[in-house]
């Protein structure tokens, strides 16, 4: 599972004002995106994909008592054991003070603890409790019934297309935040 962003609060399920596009809607779209207005672009159905995603997984595991960004680190830690701080922030996509807030909610529910890496004191690492280990498959469960969900009418070739896609897309985003300059230009000195 990934996060990219939260739902406020956590205490009910995020709706996103978003509509999705019936079947016959589907097929009466135009077959060149630039024809598209700009709620049909590739851009802004990603983003909508993306947003109803972590609806349906932050509804799904609302009975758990988690959102998607809680459960991808319970299930992470689970999969690869102790983690750093740094680290999980790093493979879940958010700051390394918003990851911290998520571990203080999950070890006080008990499901994580804070241990101190051995060859480093001033490092902490993330690691699952036996109650994290019992929730981990039940959110396991979630996310395959939910992913098997998801995938209904798409082909094996299909989802490897896609995901090809979406790959590219992703290696063209990072070239283009590297090769944004990190500091705005200076301002043009006044006219005297």
């Amino acid at each position: 599972m990934a996060s990219y962003s939260m739902c406020p609060h956590h205490v009910a399920p995020c709706r996103p004002n978003v509509t999705v596009p019936t079947t016959d809607q589907m097929s009466n779209l135009t077959t060149h995106e630039l024809d598209s207005p700009p709620w049909l672009r590739v851009e802004s159905t990603l983003m909508a994909t993306a947003r109803l995603v972590r609806v349906a997984f932050d509804s799904r595991l609302a009975p758990l008592d988690l959102n998607l960004t809680q459960a991808s680190l319970i299930g992470y830690v689970n999969e690869f054991g102790a983690t750093s701080q740094t680290d999980l922030a790093d493979h879940l996509g958010i700051g390394r003070a918003a990851i911290g807030s998520v571990i203080d909610r999950l070890q006080a529910r008990g499901l994580v603890e804070r241990q101190p890496k051995s060859d480093d004191r001033r490092v902490w690492l993330v690691a699952i409790t036996p109650a994290g280990e019992e929730l981990a498959a039940k959110v396991n469960e979630v996310d395959q019934v939910l992913r098997s969900e998801l995938r209904r009418g798409l082909g094996r070739e299909e989802r490897q297309a896609l995901a090809w896609v979406m790959t590219r897309l992703q290696q063209n985003l990072a070239s283009a935040i590297a090769a944004t300059p990190s500091t705005p230009p200076a301002p043009a000195p006044p006219e005297r």
